[in-house]
């Protein structure tokens, strides 16, 4: 199908040329003043100087044209050459009809499907998930599935942080604290133990311990060097702790994206990418890319265009060892490679725009990406405190994402049993659905680039522009469709009818903008244009609740017809949070 404003487009510019003009003049827009209007067509203003005439004669004659259109109920002329344009109820009928029989409501698909590669997630491993790591996970899960529901393949990686000096500096201190582990005896030949000699919990405390060391130890940090040297030069018994150091990490990891509802298809790391990287500077050698400046290998990537300083692209620091953006362009080669991707999108703190400026240069320069490969950038800005400050905890550090999740789920808790009397088992299910909301929501509902302020109290509220509400509408929704039920309707004979009210056209309206938003928060990588329809939907729908008496209504054609609403606004609003990655809960 295609979209409504495509289509109340194309009967402007039928009249436009019917009147004698440019047919182009004739694209209409959302109304900017909804209290005379819901679409407005300027053209007549642009086609003045053209025609050399009045714009309110050119609006005059095309509104004579558009007499008896079935598209348009009310078409008004107003100076200086404006033209306010109504939708026929029956017009509208016909399209919400089209779309409830359609699939993915008439969201037409790409000819060719493009193949995505989605770097999203970012943790390093043995370290817990802290808020930093919320923005990426959110923003990142949710342009994954407006792109596959768009019609692309999506291919999400995590991108671990899995190979650098944290394992030197982990082998190490395990080898202080537990020197007899046979990890550390050279002359093992056997089979390695399955099972970790530590915990996820130890693990957690030791990288910090051994980070902290290697600062004020000159000789500690010397060690944890050589551990990352052999461990990456593949000496076996730190292969084999760095094995299980991934295990154990990767399964913690698992939990807690779990809880924010957020997977991985691919979960690959720096590491992976480790033994791509001598032929790739070699490659890079090769084609007289690469010099040496200061001792270190680099690459030339400033444009004459620049307007700003543009650093080289360093790939070997001067002792010869690696940094992130060599494993960084090893990746996008080994992605090349495997998957041969038309687009690679980062969901990054926007702070590493410069970083990631360098590097797709670098790659493009260099031929690591073919030339028609798009490689985006989507960075976000800070997740902040009430101060405006990057949000901390109480006593002033980076609060765990674990315990960030908890505390919302305690405080929705207590607001759903404060006025009610709820079984625990669902009260506490309850709690969790609704605050993954606010979380998802609260941060979605910002332009990712924008720095916004994480108010728990104000994201848990029911009212306002919120998670929670959002749920509340859909739960209302659904607690009316059941009663219909209940009472002996039958859903799935109820059909849509001409609005009667203009609070219920209203809400037509808005459920018939859906194909356009999908199209545009896709193209533009932008997960704020779904809350903002949806806080549109939500809004229209209970003003036509508040003005409807919609179960005690008498004229049964006249009820059926708004249960046929109620059900595409439902599906709707269930679409669009699943592509904000949550749910709704039955009740509330």
């Amino acid at each position: 199908m295609k979209k409504i404003l495509e289509v109340i487009s194309e009967e402007m510019k039928k009249a436009f040329q019917s009147a004698g003009y440019d047919g182009e003049l004739g694209k209409v827009t959302a109304s900017n003043r909804p209290d005379l209007c819901e679409y407005q067509c300027n053209g007549a203003m642009a086609g003045a100087k053209r025609y050399k005439k009045a714009p309110m004669m050119i609006a005059q004659d095309v509104a004579k044209e558009l007499e008896g259109s079935g598209v348009f109920e009310e078409v008004g002329a107003v100076p200086p050459g404006f033209l306010n344009l109504k939708i026929s109820p029956e017009f509208l009928k016909e399209y919400l009809d089209g779309m409830s029989k359609s699939d993915k409501f008439g969201l037409e698909m790409p000819e060719k499907a493009k193949r995505i590669m989605l770097d999203y997630g970012g943790p390093n491993v043995a370290k817990p998930l802290h808020v930093g790591h919320l923005r990426s996970a959110i923003i990142g899960e949710s342009v994954k599935r407006i792109a596959r529901y768009a019609g692309h393949e999506v291919i999400g990686d995590i991108h671990l942080g899995d190979w650098g000096l944290q394992m030197g500096l982990i082998i190490t201190e395990l080898q202080e604290r537990k020197p007899e582990l046979v990890y550390f005896d050279d002359s093992f030949t056997g089979e390695y133990p399955e099972e970790a000699p530590f915990t996820i919990a130890e693990l957690e405390e030791i990288y910090p311990t051994a980070s902290g060391k290697s600062k004020e130890d000159s000789a500690y940090k010397e060690k944890a060097m050589d551990a990352t040297f052999k461990l990456q030069n593949g000496v076996r018994g730190y292969r084999a702790l760095w094995n299980h150091i991934i295990r154990v990490s990767v399964a913690d990891l698992k939990k807690n994206y779990d809880k924010l509802n957020v997977e991985f298809d691919l979960w690959k790391g720096e590491s992976d990418v480790h033994d791509l990287i001598p032929q790739m500077v070699e490659e890079m050698k090769a084609g007289g890319h690469t010099y040496i400046s200061e001792g270190a290998l680099v690459v030339d990537v400033k444009e004459e265009t620049d307007t700003k300083e543009i650093p080289p692209c360093m790939i070997l620091k001067s002792d010869g060892a690696s940094l992130y953006n060599t494993t960084d362009l090893a990746t996008i080669k080994e992605r090349m490679e495997k998957y041969h991707p038309d687009e690679i999108i980062y969901v990054v703190d926007k702070r590493q725009e410069l970083y990631f400026e360098q590097v797709f240069r670098c790659a493009r320069k260099t031929g690591l990406v073919s030339p028609e490969t798009k490689l985006k950038f989507l960075g976000f800005g800070t997740m902040n405190g009430k101060d405006g400050k990057p949000f901390k905890t109480r006593e002033g550090g980076v609060m765990r994402l674990e315990y960030l999740i908890n505390e919302i789920n305690e405080v929705m808790y207590g607001k759903i049993i404060q006025n009610r009397s709820v079984p625990e088992e669902e009260a506490r299910q309850t709690a969790q659905v609704v605050a993954l909301s606010a979380v998802k929501y609260g941060d979605l509902s910002n332009q990712a680039s924008k720095d916004y302020i994480f108010d728990i109290e104000r994201f848990t509220s029911s009212e306002g522009d919120t998670g929670p509400y959002i749920l509340y509408t859909l739960v209302r929704i659904k607690s009316i469709l059941s009663k219909y039920k209940e009472a002996g309707g039958r859903l799935e004979a109820a059909a849509l009818r001409p609005a009667c009210s203009e609070p219920e056209k209203a809400l037509m309206l808005e459920l018939a903008g859906f194909i356009g938003m999908i199209e545009n928060a896709y193209e533009e990588i932008a997960p704020h244009k779904v809350c903002a329809y949806i806080y549109d939907i939500a809004n229209a729908f209970n003003r036509f609740y508040h003005e409807t008496k919609i179960l005690a209504e008498e004229d049964e054609a006249k009820k059926e017809g708004w249960i046929a609403l109620l059900l595409l606004a439902k599906d709707i609003l269930e679409t669009c949070i699943d592509l904000l990655g949550f749910s709704a809960p039955e009740r509330m």
